[in-house]
């Protein structure tokens, strides 16, 4: 099948994307980890000895980036539908979040510890309908916000990725009356043409 020409015009970008290059050159296994970098240089969100759980990890940007901060005293479980290669100081679990079955295991693994901090990089697979994509890109968002509440300690906080359209101004009105206080970020790794934009919550009640 020929390449269209999005896609050809979507592979010269990410070959010539500064934050691609970086990344293959410090070892992190995509782009994104550039964002929670920078999210996390201004917040502070990521600190020693904490429990991370990371919502769509796959491949691991964001898991490897929290489990370097955490470190040996900390804990990093990553989610996804898709595999995950290996990565040191995390633990992986395949499968939806939304089924008992995967919870299970996720509180396994915790072994009673309080989670401090549930980041959600998720985005669904595009079709091009923009406002099928924008439905379920919102949906997940939903769904990663239930998954917080249920899990946080009272002074956690919850990053989440959405994108800027249909459902995102109810979104945030729900957030805002789901935790104490909610901040918007777009880091600099971000595309600017992107309406990706990142919430981030802390305090839930």
């Amino acid at each position: 099948m020929k390449p269209s020409k999005t896609s050809k015009q979507w592979m010269r970008e990410h070959v010539n994307d500064p934050f691609v290059q970086l990344a293959q050159k410090e070892g992190y296994r995509s782009r994104a980890a550039y964002k929670l970098l920078e999210i996390d240089a201004k917040d502070h969100l990521l600190k020693p000895g904490m429990v991370v759980v990371d919502l769509g990890a796959t491949p691991g940007g964001w898991s490897q980036v929290a489990a370097h901060k955490v470190g040996r005293g900390g804990k990093v479980i990553g989610l996804d539908l898709l595999p995950l290669d290996h990565l040191a100081g995390v633990d992986f679990i395949q499968g939806d979040f939304r089924d008992d079955a995967v919870l299970k295991q996720l509180e396994d693994l915790l072994q009673g510890r309080p989670v401090g901090l549930v980041i959600s990089d998720m985005a669904p697979n595009i079709s091009g309908i923009v406002s099928a994509d924008q439905a379920r890109a919102m949906h997940l968002a939903e769904l990663a916000m239930e998954f917080a509440l249920e899990h946080l300690t009272p002074e956690g906080s919850f990053l989440v990725k959405v994108f800027q359209g249909a459902g995102f101004e109810e979104y945030l009105k729900q957030m805002r009356s789901r935790f104490s206080k909610v901040v918007s970020r777009k880091p600099k790794a971000s595309r600017d043409r992107s309406s990706e934009v990142y919430l981030l919550a802390t305090g839930p009640h």
